[in-house]
């Protein structure tokens, strides 16, 4: 391959980890506590799901040996090789995840329109189906941990789903109070499940040493080749081990690619190797213990310390995903695919921890209603790997076409080990649709229905300003109209916000129209959401001096930002402007959308559309304008 790689476009604060050890052990414990945690609970349901789920097989030496060599080297060439050594090299200015891998493409690509528009379909529908995944980990990790009180006491049996749901609805109550608080807990509390769940494991290796056999691969081509259907059923369990990978993509630009690899290399994947071995050895001395392996390991009187210990994995576990729906959820935001939601920023100190209560709500009643409706872990198990198996999918896919394209890397080399990924992903995949009817189609609905949502208002967005276009005037022949006859000026300061820099406010027309005056001074402000994480300050804003005391502001943000009215004005007197925040007057459109106008677009969409666009924040609240100096004027437009 060409020398050409990824990781020449991390930022510097990526790499600041690098030649600083003390600052590479934070970040290390840092990651610990928010990115391992739903892949590092995987050992409470995984195996179990093998030989005791709906569709288990029995357990016998061959099979055990052979689940457990599929298991180990799906944990190898999933996470350390795909995920670890190669996709994670493909970052947006340091920044992972699926929607900036999709960015990273539309910035670069010299592709065709309709061939970005697939690839960038695609991205879209995987991140779609992450939201998919954020409802179901918390529901299974939680209910996986409680199950275990069974053990100690049977009689709590009547009691598992009520007191899952009150963890749930707990965890979901607490979110608008930040991570925070709790965050520095997060990492210690990992560090010893990890550390407890490794011991457990090589203590049963210990008794059963045999049982360090399936780390040959042909265990596990055995495996299949025996059972050949019922063993490619198997493989959607196995997959389960591997489901927090794409975490650990999305969450590098939190912590850096090297303090994630070497906390994987040093900690993670041993004390996971280790705890899936001793389960299997427990399988092959006591096969009756195949409802629940895990818990097999652990000694009488650790059951209960484990059980609590299990149960506070989880919820970090559910955290970091829901905190992840969260950055999800502004990104689609700033990108324009999801109307404006109300953001909370939830710490001074860490711009990237927030709250939506949107999106806090929807997967709080999402998750109770499918741990309400499946009733066990095992049930829930059956929806779990579809969704995580195609973003998988759909991110080696759009990580080929950065390789070949962005980095120049030789064709041959890399269509070979594109090729060997999707062999894999396809066969997880291929197991895991097969569960269709038995829970895996929840997921996929999810994803299919937010997709067209985001679709729908991306179209919507485009067809109104076009619509609004076409009605108005661009700016520069208003500002030629005004050296032919200007309207009566009052002292002022006015900003009219515009989706489109070029294009005269419907806004302004209407004051002119209505109230006959202009103010002798006046700004166009254009909020672009540019395809890059950040935007330097000194890049942030631009100012264009047009005549007669008018301005052309475009305020430019990463799709990890958050637009700041006082910061943009700030930048933008630093450009000769002298526009003072509390005597400015903030006019905006109030579109009042009619559908029934011919185009690509059909009449149900058009009208979603028109609902999603009610029901939307006002710009007034999402780029926090002072509520007290704010005008808004209602157009109507036909789309």
């Amino acid at each position: 391959m060409s020398t050409t790689s990824g990781d020449s476009h991390l930022s510097s604060r990526s790499h600041s980890s690098d030649s600083d050890p003390k600052r590479l052990l934070t970040l290390s414990f840092a990651a610990l506590g928010v990115v391992f945690g739903d892949i590092g609970t995987s050992p409470l349901y995984a195996i179990r799901e093998c030989f005791h789920g709906e569709f288990s097989i029995p357990v016998t030496t061959p099979n055990v040996l052979g689940v457990l060599s599929l298991l180990i080297w799906a944990l190898l060439l999933i996470v350390t090789l795909k995920y670890l050594t190669f996709i994670m090299r493909a970052d947006n200015e340091g920044e992972g995840g699926i929607l900036a891998l999709t960015s990273l493409i539309i910035s670069h690509s010299k592709k065709s329109k309709s061939e970005r528009w697939i690839l960038v379909s695609l991205g879209l529908f995987g991140a779609a189906l992450l939201y998919g995944d954020g409802m179901i980990t918390p529901s299974i990790s939680v209910l996986s941990a409680v199950e275990g009180i069974q053990l100690i006491a049977p009689s709590f049996t009547p009691f598992m789903i009520p007191v899952t749901i009150a963890i749930l609805a707990a965890l979901f109550l607490f979110q608008h109070h930040g991570t925070a608080k709790v965050g520095s807990f997060f990492g210690p509390i990992i560090l010893l499940w990890f550390t407890s769940i490794g011991l457990l494991g090589l203590v049963e290796i210990v008794r059963y040493p045999q049982i360090l056999q399936a780390v040959f691969p042909w265990y596990g081509i055995e495996f299949l080749m025996n059972n050949q259907a019922k063993g490619f059923m198997v493989l959607g369990a196995v997959f389960l081990a591997v489901t927090g990978a794409e975490a650990l993509y999305a969450d590098m630009g939190h912590f850096g690619k090297r303090p994630i690899r070497l906390t994987w290399l040093v900690l993670v994947l041993p004390a996971l190797l280790m705890n899936y071995f001793g389960q299997g050895a427990v399988l092959l001395s006591e096969p009756e213990k195949s409802y629940n392996p895990f818990y097999a390991l652990v000694p009488s009187w650790g059951l209960i310390p484990m059980v609590i210990l299990a149960t506070l994995a989880t919820i970090i576990a559910s955290q970091a995903l829901i905190t992840g729906v969260f950055s999800l959820t502004q990104q689609g935001i700033q990108l324009g695919y999801i109307p404006r939601l109300t953001v909370r920023h939830t710490s001074a100190s860490h711009i990237g921890q927030i709250y939506v209560p949107a999106a806090n709500w929807s997967l709080m009643f999402a998750t109770i209603a499918l741990v309400a409706g499946f009733g066990s872990s095992s049930k829930l198990a059956s929806a779990y790997g579809v969704a995580v198996t195609a973003t998988m999918l759909i991110s080696a896919v759009l990580f080929y076409y950065v390789a070949r394209d962005l980095w120049s890397w030789n064709r041959t080399a890399i269509n070979l080990l594109m090729g060997f990924f999707l062999i894999i992903d396809l066969s997880f995949f291929g197991a895991s649709v097969s569960k269709l009817l038995h829970g895996a189609w929840f997921p996929l609905v999810v994803g299919a229905v937010l997709f067209t949502v985001m679709l729908t208002w991306k179209q919507g967005r485009r067809l109104l300003q076009k619509q609004i276009a076409d009605r108005t005037l661009t700016v520069a022949e208003f500002v030629d109209s005004l050296a032919i006859q200007q309207p009566q000026r009052v002292k002022g300061q006015a900003v009219y916000l515009t989706a489109n820099p070029d294009v005269v406010p419907m806004a302004l027309l209407h004051n002119m129209r209505h109230n006959k005056i202009l103010h002798s001074e006046v700004g166009l402000l254009n909020f672009s959401t540019e395809r890059v994480p950040r935007v330097p300050n000194s890049k942030k804003v631009e100012v264009v001096q047009l005549n007669y005391g008018m301005y052309k502001i475009i305020a430019r943000y990463g799709f990890m930002e958050y637009p700041n009215i006082r910061q943009v004005l700030a930048l933008a007197n630093q450009q000769g402007m002298h526009f003072r925040p509390e005597a400015i007057s903030f006019f905006l459109n109030r579109e009042k959308i009619v559908t029934g106008m011919k185009s690509k677009m059909s009449l149900w969409r058009k009208k979603l559309f028109a609902l999603m666009a009610r029901n939307a924040l006002s710009a007034t609240a999402y780029y926090d304008l002072p509520s007290g100096q704010v005008i808004e004027i209602g157009v109507q437009v036909q789309i």
